[in-house]
């Protein structure tokens, strides 16, 4: 779900559904098209990932935050940076329920794409077992995708008949309002405006008109989430206010920065991306798998700077699991792989927040 995915998304569906779906050579050339034009735009310099935001937000909409050095408190606080990643995204539910097995309290969470739906669902109260059954069952991504991608290509044509006669509606294959109804109904009787969550939250995303990256940090939860996870090209822009927010990977796709700049003194960051690992010369004779590739290399390169701002960074092992997917093995294997990763991590967590006195020795 986080934006520079979205090529890689195309290709790991189409290559998934090519067998029970053949596209018209015409249909196979407008994706390919796309495909190439979104391959260069991933090539776009993203190391303003934590620049600084706008100063003004709209009434009841966003809550924007200047970046600036959090100021040491007398109680230092946890924050919990939930990177994006789709499918993969099932790995935070596995650090969670680790992180609070083990009774480590978080004050803040900031979450992209994915991880801003994880992360706000559980800012919000809804019990870890209520969030797990959605990730598992698939239900959480049949909503994100309500219809397989070979067949919205295959649409495509039909969908753009209402621009014919007059219709301006905005870019993208998927409107993404099925999925935040389906948010809530999940939250039910929870608040759903993010100034009344029980944990500190915000919603990474970027701006389309002006090009910034916004913290959500006020107004509908669901909205947030939904625009935090509006993939460019897949699912249309969300607007706000005077703003049109598409999914915050494309500039920070693990918000460790702006976790910092909401209050946090010690950052526990969560990044469910593939890892980047050596390669051999047999893996790129399959089509697509440089794309794929050289995809996975700039996100490890954009994710990489703000790995370095985090405390302690819990990596689980997602290799093999594409981003857009409703199988149940899948998502199993992606929550497995979370909390092996946050147990690995527990002894230099307990560690490093008994240095800062955040945590008591155990007795």
């Amino acid at each position: 779900m986080a934006s520079h995915k979205h090529l890689e998304s195309l290709i790991e569906l189409l290559s998934e559904h090519r067998s029970a779906c053949r596209l018209p050579g015409a249909v196979k050339l407008f994706v390919i098209g796309l495909s190439v034009l979104q391959l260069f735009c991933s090539f776009i310099p993203s190391s303003f990932a934590g620049d600084i935001l706008a100063e003004t937000a709209p009434a009841n909409a966003i809550d924007v935050l200047k970046f600036k050095s959090a100021p040491m408190v007398a109680a230092p606080k946890i924050g919990l940076a939930l990177g994006g990643g789709g499918t993969r995204g099932a790995a935070h539910v596995g650090v969670l329920e680790v992180l609070e097995k083990e009774g480590i309290k978080v004050d803040y969470i900031a979450g992209t794409s994915i991880g801003s739906i994880i992360g706000g669902l559980y800012a919000a109260g809804v019990p870890l077992e209520t969030i797990r059954k959605g990730v598992v069952s698939g239900q959480l991504m049949h909503h994100f995708m309500t219809v397989s991608l070979p067949v919205r290509v295959l649409l495509a044509p039909v969908l753009y008949v209402p621009r014919l006669l007059g219709s301006r509606a905005y870019d993208g294959l998927y409107k993404g309002n099925k999925f935040r109804k389906y948010l809530e109904k999940t939250l039910h009787s929870s608040d759903k405006r993010i100034e009344n969550l029980k944990v500190p939250f915000a919603a990474v995303s970027l701006n389309l008109l002006d090009g910034k990256p916004y913290m959500i940090r006020s107004g509908d939860l669901c909205y947030a989430m939904q625009a935090s996870s509006a993939v460019p090209s897949l699912r249309k822009p969300v607007e706000m206010g005077d703003k049109l927010f598409v999914d915050g990977g494309v500039s920070c796709n693990l918000p460790v920065k702006q976790c910092r700049q909401m209050g946090a003194d010690f950052v526990i960051a969560v990044n469910v991306d593939e890892p980047f690992r050596l390669a051999t010369t047999d893996t790129f004779r399959k089509p697509g798998s440089v794309a794929r590739r050289m995809i996975k290399w700039d996100l490890y390169t954009i994710d990489k700077t703000q790995e370095e701002l985090a405390d302690v960074v819990i990596h689980p092992d997602t290799e093999g699991i594409i981003l857009v997917s409703t199988s149940k093995k899948a998502a199993m294997r992606a929550l497995s792989a979370g909390e092996q990763a946050a147990r690995d991590a527990l002894p230099a967590i307990k560690e490093k927040l008994q240095g800062r006195n955040i945590l008591q020795a155990e007795k």
